[in-house]
């Protein structure tokens, strides 16, 4: 087989992946769109037989003096504080009530309590897996670093200028 032959079969080969994930994400749009309401009602109903909670008062400023340390981090090691803010920001989560072992869950059941602050996790979570590979300017990683004190604060029903 030429070379040419070869560039074709593979350029037909990304075309149809590409249009089956195009009509694949048109399907699930357009699911969310039908029967998004009842999913957010049976999420809902759910998370409220969760036993979600308000940390208790010394478990809140303990974790408010780690969330401190991890800012103060970022200045020589923004990786590893990014990486520290999101396994604080998953212990508070735990320790409130929310069941965290799976991360599709877990920005399923936030919404629930946490509307404002939940995109934000989910882009952070993004930025923090690609962190994690060497491959994210030191801005994206503050704006992570910002977007877990947003949902810490909520989880602890602090302002958000800690």
């Amino acid at each position: 087989m030429s070379s040419g032959t070869t560039a074709v079969i593979i350029a037909l080969a990304v075309v149809v992946i590409v249009a089956a994930a195009a009509m694949a994400a048109t399907a699930r749009r357009q699911a969310q769109r039908r029967f998004g309401r009842e999913d957010d009602r049976a999420v809902g109903r759910r998370v409220r037989k969760l036993n979600i909670g308000r940390l208790p008062d010394a478990a809140r400023r303990q974790h408010l003096a780690e969330w401190r340390a991890i800012q103060e981090q970022f200045v020589d090691s923004p990786e590893s504080a990014v990486t520290e803010a999101y396994s604080l920001v998953t212990t508070v989560m735990q320790e409130c009530g929310y069941p965290v072992d799976d991360d599709e869950q877990v920005t399923a059941d936030l919404p629930v309590d946490h509307a404002r602050t939940v995109s934000n996790f989910r882009s952070a979570q993004t930025i923090t897996r690609e962190a994690a590979h060497g491959s994210v300017a030191t801005e994206d990683m503050r704006e992570a670093l910002i977007q877990y004190r947003e949902l810490f604060a909520d989880l602890l029903g602090e302002p958000t200028d800690l």
